[in-house]
């Protein structure tokens, strides 16, 4: 089976959407791996990084999201009409070994899941809600997962800002995560906060099931001369080696770069739409060093 990656961070605006379809870019591209990306953010950003909007619009007129997939765990049909195989968009951006599974404006109602997990406890005698909850955010996302999993090198998980029931099973399922970062107070804030997080989580899980995610690396971005040169910078990755030691954050910083934002409007990612720009290029060199870590 393949890697499943989560990247996560607390704190939004850190650049998590564009490490992830650019990484999953390179991946497929540059080296020939197989990669699902899976858009957790109701922001949809992923999903629009790789397909127009009005492909979207068709997706999710037909029930072709995710959103259907974590239906059919909350009311689960006896013959649902669709499977985790009908709703990946294969193929995206012109690359036959990259695909996507399309993410949704509307994921799902946080109320009607504990409705339907307190009547399971009602039904299971089980005296213990939190239980019957950390099972639940445990296995939902590896339970979708589980059938194309072994169909994939990569499977790569792009993370709501925060700390939601779907990043808490994102972490659960995967066996690393990476942590983009800003150079800035906020950012190690962020850091630290994730870190507390996977560490009660792994915590609240032990007595039924291990929990082995590890970090794979900090990646700083939007990252200028200024910035660089800056006592704000230096602070901060002396604070980050401090915390996590030097080998935990990665060498390839990617840059300031217009081409990267610009990417948006063409709907895939810089390093496909601008290959020779400077960001492109970092995460080129991002893409062959955490394949070097794992």
């Amino acid at each position: 089976m393949g890697y499943i990656i989560a990247t996560a961070n607390m704190k939004g605006g850190v650049g998590k959407t564009t490490l992830t379809v650019n990484l999953a870019t390179c991946l497929a591209k540059n080296h020939g791996k197989r990669v699902l990306v899976l858009d957790l953010d109701a922001q949809i950003s992923a999903t629009l990084s790789l397909m127009p909007p009005l492909e979207f619009a068709k997706r999710r007129k037909l029930s072709r999201t995710f959103r259907y997939l974590i239906d059919q765990i909350i009311n689960p049909q006896p013959n649902p009409k669709q499977g985790i195989h009908d709703i990946i968009q294969s193929g995206v951006c012109n690359l036959s070994n990259l695909d996507i599974l399309p993410g949704d404006i509307d994921l799902y109602d946080e109320f009607v899941i504990s409705e339907m997990l307190h009547q399971q406890a009602v039904t299971l005698g089980e005296q213990d809600f939190e239980t019957i909850w950390n099972r639940f955010e445990r296995v939902l996302l590896s339970k979708i997962l589980e059938p194309v999993r072994a169909s994939y090198d990569f499977i790569l998980l792009d993370c709501a800002p925060g700390y939601n029931l779907l990043t808490r099973s994102a972490l659960a399922c995967s066996d690393f995560y990476i942590l983009p970062a800003k150079p800035e107070p906020l950012s190690v804030v962020g850091i630290q906060l994730l870190e507390r997080r996977i560490a009660q989580l792994k915590d609240s899980h032990e007595h039924e099931a291990k929990i082995n995610i590890k970090m794979l690396g900090i990646v700083f971005s939007m990252l200028s001369n200024n910035i660089l040169n800056g006592r704000y910078y230096k602070q901060v990755m002396h604070r980050v080696v401090e915390d996590f030691g030097v080998e935990k954050i990665c060498k390839a910083q990617i840059p300031v770069d217009v081409n990267v934002a610009k990417a948006v409007d063409s709907f895939m990612p810089a390093v496909l739409s601008s290959p020779n720009s400077a960001g492109s290029k970092a995460f080129m060199q991002l893409t062959q060093e955490l394949l070097q870590k794992l």
